[in-house]
């Protein structure tokens, strides 16, 4: 309950905030007991009531519908709610890197544990996006060699988690043998991939390390949560399932 609250109070000052000029002229401080008991300034309870309401309402906002739940964990290496984020993360990334650069990004990869919740059946509200990523990263490109793209293959392998990678990417099991297809091609020597990422992975969050020093880097500054409740907005119906991204022959 306690967070809950914390939450919406942050939020209301984040709506509420305006910028002004101010000069810090003098610094006081004093201890005061808080507890549950704590009398209520009514003060206080009028001036930000009108702000928890108006956030109450955004939030609670119904952007799409989901005819089944979305979960992280309802496939092997792979989730119909990480196929989800990878797609809409990567198509929003490719369109503001295409409009600077003319260039196109090759495929994304996120984490696991970036996926901070799911998304039930039914409708879909502004406060998922926030619960699915409560952090402001922001969306980037990093030009990779053929050489970390093979890292980035084997840090997949050697972590056995399900990943979220965008459809541009097949990664194959066959037996002893993995190998990854790029748009359908095999990883070439001569030449760079552009791959889509966050910037807390990007500084190696994760020990994703292969993103760490790229041949370049496009930061969009662009949140992810942002093009999640983008995405949902321009969706009536969200739809995601297991594909032939990640293959495991038997």
């Amino acid at each position: 309950m306690k967070k809950t609250a914390s939450f919406f109070f942050v939020l209301s000052l984040l709506f509420s905030c305006k910028e002004e000029s101010k000069i810090l002229t003098k610094i006081t401080a004093k201890t005061s007991q808080v507890d549950t008991l704590t009398r209520q300034d009514s003060t206080i309870i009028k001036e930000f009531l009108p702000y928890k309401e108006k956030m109450i309402e955004e939030v609670n906002k119904v952007l799409s519908h989901a005819p089944k739940n979305l979960v992280r964990t309802d496939g092997k290496l792979q989730s119909s709610l990480g196929n989800l984020m990878a797609d809409l993360n990567y198509d929003k990334v490719n369109e503001l890197f295409q409009k600077e650069t003319g260039k196109t990004v090759d495929f994304a990869l996120f984490n696991y544990g970036g996926i901070r919740a799911g998304i039930w059946k039914g409708d879909v509200k502004t406060i998922h996006a926030f619960n699915l990523m409560p952090f402001d990263n922001t969306l980037v490109v990093v030009e990779l060699t053929k050489e970390k793209v093979e890292e980035l293959l084997e840090y997949f392998v050697v972590k056995n988690r399900a990943h979220p990678i965008s459809k541009q990417a097949q990664i194959i099991y066959d037996g002893n043998d993995v190998t990854m297809l790029i748009n359908g091609k095999p990883i070439e020597s001569k030449r760079t991939y552009f791959v889509a990422t966050t910037n807390y992975l990007q500084k190696g969050g994760d020990n994703m390390d292969f993103f760490a020093a790229p041949e370049s880097l496009y930061d969009s500054n662009f949140l992810m949560r942002d093009a999640i409740a983008e995405y949902f907005l321009s969706q009536d119906t969200l739809r995601a399932s297991l594909d032939d991204r990640v293959v495991i022959k038997e």
